[in-house]
């Protein structure tokens, strides 16, 4: 089905309720939902331009420790198990 014909399907689905103010009330807050749901998904991309930003970071050379390792001086002999 394309767009347009889901729209005229919806639209006439919803005919019956248009004159029942509760029906219409409980279609509109179901639509909202499904909005904000939608809205969410999309921003379950926490990561999305990442690979490009550390490539671009990674030509332009700025992607150097800031600062010294902190344990550079220590061995492994050093440690204890």
């Amino acid at each position: 089905m394309t767009a347009m014909q889901l729209r005229a399907e919806l639209f006439r689905e919803m005919n019956p309720l248009l004159d029942n103010e509760t029906a219409m009330m409980k279609v509109l807050a179901f639509l909202k939902g499904l909005v904000v749901a939608q809205n969410n998904q999309e921003a379950k991309v926490p990561r999305d331009g990442w690979a490009t930003a550390a490539i671009q970071a990674h030509a332009e050379g700025e992607d150097k420790l800031m600062m010294d390792e902190i344990f550079a001086e220590e061995t492994m002999e050093d440690w204890q198990w």
